[in-house]
Protein backbone atom coordinates (compact mmCIF):
# COMPACT_ATOMS: atom_id res chain seq x y z
CA UNK A 1 0.00 0.00 0.00
CA UNK A 2 2.96 2.34 0.49
CA UNK A 3 3.56 2.68 -3.24
CA UNK A 4 -0.12 3.43 -3.90
CA UNK A 5 0.19 6.42 -1.59
CA UNK A 6 3.24 7.79 -3.41
CA UNK A 7 2.86 7.15 -7.12
CA UNK A 8 -0.07 7.93 -9.41
CA UNK A 9 1.15 6.83 -12.82
CA UNK A 10 4.40 5.46 -14.24
CA UNK A 11 5.03 5.34 -17.97
CA UNK A 12 8.32 4.15 -19.44
CA UNK A 13 8.93 3.65 -23.17
CA UNK A 14 5.18 3.77 -23.84
CA UNK A 15 4.01 4.20 -27.43
CA UNK A 16 0.50 4.02 -28.91
CA UNK A 17 0.14 3.47 -32.65
CA UNK A 18 -3.08 4.14 -34.54
CA UNK A 19 -3.17 3.19 -38.22
CA UNK A 20 0.33 4.28 -39.30
CA UNK A 21 0.76 7.17 -36.87
CA UNK A 22 2.11 7.33 -33.34
CA UNK A 23 -0.45 9.01 -31.09
CA UNK A 24 1.99 8.69 -28.21
CA UNK A 25 5.65 8.21 -29.07
CA UNK A 26 8.10 6.75 -26.52
CA UNK A 27 6.61 8.45 -23.45
CA UNK A 28 8.59 8.46 -20.20
CA UNK A 29 6.57 10.08 -17.44
CA UNK A 30 5.88 9.66 -13.74
CA UNK A 31 3.35 11.58 -11.65
CA UNK A 32 3.21 11.30 -7.88
CA UNK A 33 -0.14 11.07 -6.12
CA UNK A 34 0.61 14.21 -4.10
CA UNK A 35 0.83 16.55 -7.11
CA UNK A 36 -1.70 18.83 -8.76
CA UNK A 37 -0.74 18.56 -12.41
CA UNK A 38 -1.89 20.41 -15.52
CA UNK A 39 -1.43 18.52 -18.79
CA UNK A 40 -1.71 20.99 -21.67
CA UNK A 41 -1.49 20.54 -25.41
CA UNK A 42 -3.17 21.43 -28.69
CA UNK A 43 -5.81 19.19 -30.21
CA UNK A 44 -4.26 15.97 -31.49
CA UNK A 45 -1.26 16.18 -29.17
CA UNK A 46 -2.02 12.88 -27.38
CA UNK A 47 -3.85 14.11 -24.28
CA UNK A 48 -6.99 11.99 -24.81
CA UNK A 49 -4.87 8.91 -25.49
CA UNK A 50 -3.02 9.55 -22.24
CA UNK A 51 -6.35 9.48 -20.38
CA UNK A 52 -7.32 6.22 -22.10
CA UNK A 53 -4.10 4.68 -20.83
CA UNK A 54 -5.07 5.72 -17.32
CA UNK A 55 -8.52 4.14 -17.63
CA UNK A 56 -7.13 1.01 -19.36
CA UNK A 57 -9.35 1.66 -22.38
CA UNK A 58 -6.20 1.19 -24.45
CA UNK A 59 -2.77 -0.34 -23.86
CA UNK A 60 0.70 0.40 -25.22
CA UNK A 61 1.12 -0.78 -28.81
CA UNK A 62 4.55 -2.24 -28.09
CA UNK A 63 5.36 -4.03 -24.87
CA UNK A 64 9.01 -4.90 -24.41
CA UNK A 65 10.70 -6.02 -21.23
CA UNK A 66 11.43 -2.39 -20.38
CA UNK A 67 7.90 -1.06 -21.09
CA UNK A 68 6.10 0.15 -17.96
CA UNK A 69 2.49 1.32 -17.73
CA UNK A 70 1.40 1.32 -14.08
CA UNK A 71 -1.29 3.07 -12.09
CA UNK A 72 -0.67 3.46 -8.35
CA UNK A 73 2.05 0.81 -8.61
CA UNK A 74 -0.15 -1.81 -10.29
CA UNK A 75 -0.28 -3.08 -13.86
CA UNK A 76 -3.95 -4.14 -13.61
CA UNK A 77 -6.91 -2.99 -11.54
CA UNK A 78 -10.44 -4.16 -10.89
CA UNK A 79 -13.13 -1.52 -11.41
CA UNK A 80 -14.22 -1.80 -7.75
CA UNK A 81 -10.72 -1.12 -6.46
CA UNK A 82 -9.92 1.59 -8.95
CA UNK A 83 -12.99 3.76 -8.30
CA UNK A 84 -11.92 4.12 -4.64
CA UNK A 85 -8.55 5.45 -5.74
CA UNK A 86 -9.19 7.38 -8.94
CA UNK A 87 -12.06 9.63 -10.05
CA UNK A 88 -12.41 10.53 -13.72
CA UNK A 89 -14.71 13.03 -15.46
CA UNK A 90 -14.55 13.21 -19.25
CA UNK A 91 -16.75 14.63 -21.98
CA UNK A 92 -17.46 11.07 -23.12
CA UNK A 93 -18.84 10.33 -19.66
CA UNK A 94 -21.13 13.35 -19.87
CA UNK A 95 -22.49 12.13 -23.22
CA UNK A 96 -23.34 8.80 -21.56
CA UNK A 97 -25.40 10.64 -18.96
CA UNK A 98 -27.84 12.18 -21.41
CA UNK A 99 -30.53 10.11 -19.71
CA UNK A 100 -33.71 10.53 -17.68
CA UNK A 101 -32.18 10.28 -14.19
CA UNK A 102 -31.91 12.88 -11.45
CA UNK A 103 -28.80 14.64 -10.26
CA UNK A 104 -28.97 12.66 -7.00
CA UNK A 105 -29.20 9.34 -8.89
CA UNK A 106 -26.26 10.42 -11.01
CA UNK A 107 -24.05 10.94 -7.96
CA UNK A 108 -25.28 7.76 -6.30
CA UNK A 109 -24.38 5.75 -9.40
CA UNK A 110 -20.73 6.50 -8.68
CA UNK A 111 -20.75 3.72 -6.09
CA UNK A 112 -21.60 1.21 -8.83
CA UNK A 113 -19.72 2.66 -11.83
CA UNK A 114 -23.03 2.71 -13.66
CA UNK A 115 -25.31 5.17 -15.44
CA UNK A 116 -28.17 5.45 -12.97
CA UNK A 117 -29.31 2.96 -10.35
CA UNK A 118 -30.39 -0.57 -11.32
CA UNK A 119 -32.75 -2.80 -9.35
CA UNK A 120 -29.91 -5.07 -8.24
CA UNK A 121 -27.89 -2.20 -6.76
CA UNK A 122 -27.93 -2.37 -2.97
CA UNK A 123 -28.08 1.30 -1.98
CA UNK A 124 -27.30 1.88 1.69
CA UNK A 125 -28.13 4.86 3.90
CA UNK A 126 -24.42 5.56 4.15
CA UNK A 127 -24.22 5.81 0.36
CA UNK A 128 -27.19 8.16 0.26
CA UNK A 129 -25.64 10.36 2.96
CA UNK A 130 -22.31 10.52 1.13
CA UNK A 131 -24.09 11.43 -2.10
CA UNK A 132 -26.04 14.21 -0.37
CA UNK A 133 -22.88 15.46 1.37
CA UNK A 134 -20.95 15.64 -1.91
CA UNK A 135 -23.81 17.42 -3.66
CA UNK A 136 -23.87 19.95 -0.84
CA UNK A 137 -20.07 20.35 -1.04
CA UNK A 138 -20.36 21.28 -4.72
CA UNK A 139 -23.30 23.59 -3.93
CA UNK A 140 -25.86 21.99 -6.28
CA UNK A 141 -28.32 20.67 -3.70
CA UNK A 142 -31.13 22.74 -5.18
CA UNK A 143 -30.79 20.71 -8.40
CA UNK A 144 -30.74 17.23 -6.85
CA UNK A 145 -34.17 16.23 -8.15
CA UNK A 146 -33.71 17.78 -11.58
CA UNK A 147 -33.20 15.40 -14.54
CA UNK A 148 -29.60 15.51 -15.67
CA UNK A 149 -30.58 15.61 -19.34
CA UNK A 150 -32.42 18.89 -18.70
CA UNK A 151 -29.52 20.57 -16.91
CA UNK A 152 -27.08 23.01 -18.46
CA UNK A 153 -23.65 21.61 -19.32
CA UNK A 154 -22.13 23.35 -16.30
CA UNK A 155 -24.74 21.97 -13.89
CA UNK A 156 -24.37 18.44 -15.25
CA UNK A 157 -20.57 18.69 -15.03
CA UNK A 158 -20.72 19.45 -11.33
CA UNK A 159 -22.93 16.43 -10.66
CA UNK A 160 -20.51 14.22 -12.58
CA UNK A 161 -17.64 15.61 -10.52
CA UNK A 162 -19.65 14.83 -7.37
CA UNK A 163 -20.18 11.31 -8.76
CA UNK A 164 -16.43 10.91 -9.21
CA UNK A 165 -15.70 12.20 -5.69
CA UNK A 166 -18.28 10.17 -3.81
CA UNK A 167 -15.81 7.31 -3.24
CA UNK A 168 -13.23 9.77 -1.85
CA UNK A 169 -10.58 9.03 -4.49
CA UNK A 170 -6.96 10.05 -4.00
CA UNK A 171 -6.77 11.64 -7.45
CA UNK A 172 -9.38 13.31 -9.67
CA UNK A 173 -8.74 13.44 -13.43
CA UNK A 174 -10.62 16.19 -15.28
CA UNK A 175 -10.60 16.06 -19.09
CA UNK A 176 -11.28 19.40 -20.83
CA UNK A 177 -13.58 20.42 -17.93
CA UNK A 178 -14.82 23.70 -19.43
CA UNK A 179 -15.66 22.23 -22.83
CA UNK A 180 -19.08 23.56 -24.01
CA UNK A 181 -19.40 25.87 -20.99
CA UNK A 182 -20.11 29.59 -21.26
CA UNK A 183 -17.89 32.09 -19.43
CA UNK A 184 -20.08 32.22 -16.31
CA UNK A 185 -20.29 28.41 -16.01
CA UNK A 186 -16.55 28.05 -16.64
CA UNK A 187 -15.77 30.48 -13.81
CA UNK A 188 -18.07 28.57 -11.45
CA UNK A 189 -16.29 25.35 -12.40
CA UNK A 190 -12.98 27.09 -11.77
CA UNK A 191 -14.12 27.84 -8.22
CA UNK A 192 -15.27 24.22 -7.79
CA UNK A 193 -11.84 22.89 -8.82
CA UNK A 194 -10.13 25.19 -6.32
CA UNK A 195 -12.47 24.02 -3.58
CA UNK A 196 -11.70 20.38 -4.36
CA UNK A 197 -7.95 21.04 -4.35
CA UNK A 198 -8.15 22.80 -0.98
CA UNK A 199 -10.16 19.87 0.42
CA UNK A 200 -7.15 17.60 -0.24
CA UNK A 201 -8.02 15.70 -3.41
CA UNK A 202 -5.25 15.95 -5.97
CA UNK A 203 -6.23 17.03 -9.49
CA UNK A 204 -4.85 15.97 -12.85
CA UNK A 205 -6.21 18.58 -15.25
CA UNK A 206 -6.05 17.72 -18.96
CA UNK A 207 -6.86 20.64 -21.23
CA UNK A 208 -5.94 22.80 -24.21
CA UNK A 209 -7.33 25.93 -22.52
CA UNK A 210 -5.05 27.83 -20.16
CA UNK A 211 -8.16 29.45 -18.65
CA UNK A 212 -8.84 26.06 -16.99
CA UNK A 213 -5.66 26.40 -14.92
CA UNK A 214 -6.12 27.05 -11.22
CA UNK A 215 -3.43 28.54 -8.93
CA UNK A 216 -3.09 25.23 -7.07
CA UNK A 217 -1.46 23.53 -10.10
CA UNK A 218 2.19 22.95 -9.11
CA UNK A 219 3.43 20.98 -12.12
CA UNK A 220 2.91 21.46 -15.84
CA UNK A 221 3.34 18.85 -18.56
CA UNK A 222 3.02 19.92 -22.19
CA UNK A 223 2.16 17.40 -24.90
CA UNK A 224 2.92 18.09 -28.55
CA UNK A 225 2.73 15.70 -31.50
CA UNK A 226 2.57 12.66 -29.24
CA UNK A 227 5.59 13.55 -27.15
CA UNK A 228 6.27 15.27 -23.83
CA UNK A 229 7.30 18.73 -25.01
CA UNK A 230 7.98 20.24 -21.57
CA UNK A 231 7.68 19.17 -17.94
CA UNK A 232 8.34 21.26 -14.86
CA UNK A 233 7.14 23.75 -12.29
CA UNK A 234 4.86 26.72 -12.98
CA UNK A 235 7.75 29.17 -13.16
CA UNK A 236 9.76 26.89 -15.46
CA UNK A 237 7.09 25.79 -17.92
CA UNK A 238 3.90 27.83 -17.66
CA UNK A 239 5.24 30.89 -19.43
CA UNK A 240 4.24 32.87 -22.50
CA UNK A 241 7.42 31.78 -24.26
CA UNK A 242 6.80 28.04 -23.72
CA UNK A 243 3.12 28.34 -24.58
CA UNK A 244 4.03 30.15 -27.78
CA UNK A 245 6.24 27.22 -28.76
CA UNK A 246 3.58 24.72 -27.76
CA UNK A 247 0.76 26.27 -29.79
CA UNK A 248 2.94 27.66 -32.60
CA UNK A 249 1.66 31.18 -32.12
CA UNK A 250 2.73 34.35 -30.37
CA UNK A 251 0.91 34.45 -27.05
CA UNK A 252 1.00 36.56 -23.91
CA UNK A 253 0.00 35.01 -20.62
CA UNK A 254 -1.91 37.13 -18.13
CA UNK A 255 -3.58 36.29 -14.86
CA UNK A 256 -6.42 38.01 -13.02
CA UNK A 257 -8.28 36.81 -9.93
CA UNK A 258 -6.70 33.37 -10.25
CA UNK A 259 -7.79 32.92 -13.89
CA UNK A 260 -5.23 32.65 -16.69
CA UNK A 261 -5.77 34.02 -20.19
CA UNK A 262 -3.92 34.04 -23.48
CA UNK A 263 -3.74 37.36 -25.33
CA UNK A 264 -6.24 38.76 -22.86
CA UNK A 265 -9.03 36.46 -24.13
Amino acid sequence: MEKIDKQFIELHKVSVLRSDRFILDDINLSIASDENVAIIGPNGSGKSTFIKLITSDIYPSYTGDDTVCRLFGKDKWSVNDLRQTLGIVTNELQYRFQSDITGFETVLSGFFSSVGIARNHAVTREMEKKAHDMIAFLEVGHLSSKKINTMSSGEARRFLIARALVNEPKVLVLDEPSNSLDISSALKLHAVMRKIAHAGTKIILVTHLVSDIIPEMNRFIFFKEGKVFADGSRSEVFTGEKLSELFDMNVQLTQKDGVCWLNGL
